[in-house]
């Protein structure tokens, strides 16, 4: 299991970005919302979907969840 959080804001392509902690890319604490703790950032990814329909894995730290 790992924490996650979704970056509050979306990047230029609109896709909000899921972090795993310690992830390098993380946003600072005031423009992240926790999502939870996932066996994997697929679960993570949905969860945040319920806040930002277009979300998106991390490249760095959720590659398996980032689409291009």
């Amino acid at each position: 299991m790992a924490i996650y959080y979704v970056n509050k804001q979306a990047q230029s392509n609109g896709d909000h970005e899921v972090h795993k902690s310690g992830c390098s890319y993380m946003p600072s604490d005031e423009n992240r919302k926790y999502l939870g703790d996932f066996p994997s950032c697929h679960g993570a990814v949905r969860e945040a979907k319920k806040y930002y329909p277009q979300s998106n894995g991390c490249y760095y730290c959720a590659n398996e969840c980032h689409t291009t």
